[in-house]
């Protein structure tokens, strides 16, 4: 057991963690509590939050919400827990309304952590407190939820406590509904929302989608049919309540109907025919697609194909949990993973970063403070020692360079070590046998 924990009852450590490994499974916004509040509710019961281990998981936990970073969709990450500290990794990312959003995180083989929790949240424009909106925690996740609005997520992904390993983090949107027209796909659309109708009279509320007449439309939902119809502007027409997802969709311009009003249907049935019946009689055959939720939606995030998977980071897979330092003088950590995106914090040459990802040619690196941020991995290289040094005193070696961060052992005068970096009047060191942490900076 580690010397931050000495002061707790071991079997109340070992019961807690018992207690918290058994399996649950994903978590809507209307349950009581999420997993990763579950977690911190027996955290709190069990004593553990007030102990200086504790308080740096929550407090990871809520840093990853007010500082999460930025990445664009689709997005993968190889990245690694360290065992020996509490942290958790924010993800900002934006969604539009009808996407699903598919999210698995998969450890790799031998990791040590049974339990991984993994929420997202909507944010709003008005900066309150973020909302959930699904939440899962397993060895092996995989989920998908339905965006209700154009809006920022949040990614939240954190470990249990003193567990550690590395893992794959996928994020890639997936359309919600099947494509309405059979045999095509997105690249069939020819006019989009909001395109001027009637000489900027209207506005296009659909995507009209072209085919050769006689092709099938087709269900994209589950439901029942609420209208037949034949009208002025939309000829031939299909209404369909979705009754998955609390929507209407509407066909438009069918050359035949082949369904009737209070029918079932399921995703891939035939509604109708494709032709240009109603004002589109001078056009080519096509479908006009609508998607109504108190008011017209624009269809297409609903039926837009999956994203292609992210490409695997070019970076080597030893690099994670590694100790690494600027090349230059100065090193920028940017918000997002390109030499555009904003600063989120700046490092020295002497500044050692933990690699806690990689992303394509990027390193996702945390600040000895806790701060984290995108750097191009050319622009780093491993942490050799800055110097080598014997204590001058009995010496804690710390997790963080804090000094209420947790305290990893004690470390008699004369210790043989490697400075690896200083900051903020600590020195990362390394012992002899590869043990690393911090020490606040003494004469020597």
């Amino acid at each position: 057991m580690l010397h931050r924990l000495r002061a707790l009852p071991a079997v109340l450590f070992v019961l807690f963690l018992t207690a918290c490994s058994q399996s649950q499974t994903l978590q809507g916004i209307f349950q009581a509590r999420t997993p990763h509040e579950a977690y911190a509710h027996k955290l709190k019961q069990a004593g553990l939050a007030e102990t200086a281990l504790g308080r740096d998981w929550l407090r990871a936990a809520d840093q990853a919400l007010r500082d999460s970073l930025v990445v664009k969709l689709p997005f993968q990450e190889a990245g690694f827990f360290p065992a020996d500290r509490a942290v958790a990794t924010g993800l900002r990312y934006q969604v539009r309304q009808g996407e699903a959003i598919h999210i698995s995180l998969t450890l790799a083989p031998g990791t040590q952590a049974p339990k991984v929790f993994v929420d997202a949240f909507e944010l709003s424009a008005d900066r309150t407190a973020p909302r959930p909106v699904a939440s899962a925690d397993t060895a092996d996740l995989s989920f998908r939820y339905v965006a209700d609005a154009d809006r920022q997520h949040l990614l939240r992904v954190q470990p249990e406590l003193l567990r550690g390993g590395r893992y794959t983090l996928r994020i890639r949107r997936e359309p919600s509904l099947g494509f309405p027209v059979r045999g095509k796909s997105d690249v069939a659309v020819g006019s989009f929302w909001g395109v001027d109708r009637d000489g900027g009279a209207r506005r296009h509320e659909g995507i009209d989608i072209f085919a050769q007449r006689g092709t099938p439309a087709v269900a994209a939902a589950n439901g029942y049919i609420t209208r037949v119809q034949e009208t002025p502007r939309g000829g031939r027409v299909v209404w369909l309540a979705d009754t998955d997802h609390g929507q209407h969709l509407y066909y438009a311009h069918l050359d035949k109907q082949l369904v009737q009003a209070g029918q079932q249907v399921k995703p891939g049935d035939v509604l109708g025919l494709v032709g240009n019946t109603g004002n589109a009689k001078t056009t080519p055959p096509h479908l006009h697609f609508g998607i109504y939720r108190n008011g017209a939606v624009d269809p297409f995030p609903f039926v837009r194909r999956a994203d292609v998977l992210a490409p695997a980071p070019k970076v080597l897979p030893t690099r994670l949990g590694q100790w690494v330092r600027a090349r230059e003088a100065k090193l920028n950590l940017r918000r997002m993973p390109a030499t555009t995106a904003g600063v989120a914090a700046a490092a020295t040459r002497t500044t050692p970063l933990l690699v806690l990802g990689a992303s394509a040619e990027w390193l996702r690196v945390q600040l000895p403070a806790g701060r984290t941020g995108f750097v191009l991995a050319k622009a780093v290289l491993t942490a050799a020692p800055l110097r080598k040094e014997n204590l001058s005193a009995v010496a804690e070696l710390r997790s963080f360079p804090l000094s209420d961060a947790p305290a990893i052992m004690s470390l008699p005068a004369q210790t043989a070590v490697s400075v690896l970096g200083e900051f903020g009047g600590y020195r990362l060191i390394r012992q002899a046998d590869g043990r690393t942490g911090w020490v606040a900076v003494r004469p020597v």
